[in-house]
């Protein structure tokens, strides 16, 4: 569904995306310009595997999970987005399909940039690059991170690193917050939500974590590191 939003309010938004940091008033009157705005409803498709790449988005408000589905049905979560962040992008400066699917985990709303225009944009100011070459960089050491710990690690290892992860994230040492419903989070780590109730409840039983809800109390870190 697209809405309307004055222009006014997508160039402020625009404005404080790391993306697009540097770029002069004018540019981001043609970036308002040239995008629309779009809601999503809770598990309602925005873009699927194959799918060609016309444009790409950028979350205004909820959460957006981008994902792959085996052969056997099971989902793999690649990516998490929320606010401020865009995703599709790389498909659309490769010309191809996109590579994976994007679904939106509550209500969304999104800002999408059509690729012929954006590119034309990109083209006139280098600076928009730069920023996008140091957002790919940034991703590409947290999928490589991904992939050691799915490929590396037990689903434990995986559980602790991700919540250590959270605890930088949020600047906290002692509790996180999770930012995704637990089957999520299963997808996430690649296992599935029974095996990660019972590693939340063994940890719990432990002394390790203590959980109420979507709230983790880390309360040993030094064995949530030796995982």
């Amino acid at each position: 569904m697209t809405l309307a939003m004055n222009n006014t309010d997508k160039r402020k938004f625009i404005a404080a995306s790391v993306l697009f940091s540097g770029v002069t008033e004018e540019q981001l009157a043609e970036l308002a310009e040239i995008c629309q705005v779009r809601e999503f409803r809770r598990g309602e498709m925005i873009f699927m595997e194959g799918d060609a790449a016309d444009g790409f988005y950028m979350v205004l408000e909820g959460q957006v999970k981008i994902f792959k589905i085996s052969l056997e049905g099971r989902e793999q979560i690649l990516h998490i987005f929320g606010p401020g962040e865009p995703f599709g992008e790389v498909a659309v400066f490769q010309d191809r399909p996109f590579p994976a699917n994007a679904a939106a985990l509550i209500k969304t709303r999104l800002l999408y940039f059509p690729g012929p225009e954006f590119i034309r944009l990109v083209q006139e100011n280098p600076s928009i690059a730069l920023n996008m070459l140091a957002m790919f960089s940034m991703r590409l050491r947290r999928f490589a991170t991904q992939i050691e710990h799915l490929s590396l690690k037990e689903v434990p290892g995986r559980l602790a690193s991700h919540l250590l992860y959270l605890s930088e994230e949020q600047g906290r040492a002692d509790r996180v917050t999770l930012d995704i419903p637990k089957g999520q989070l299963a997808s996430l780590l690649g296992t599935s939500p029974e095996t990660l109730s019972r590693i939340f409840s063994r940890m719990g039983e432990e002394g390790i974590i203590a959980v109420k809800g979507k709230e983790i109390t880390l309360l040993d870190r030094e064995r949530l590191e030796t995982f």
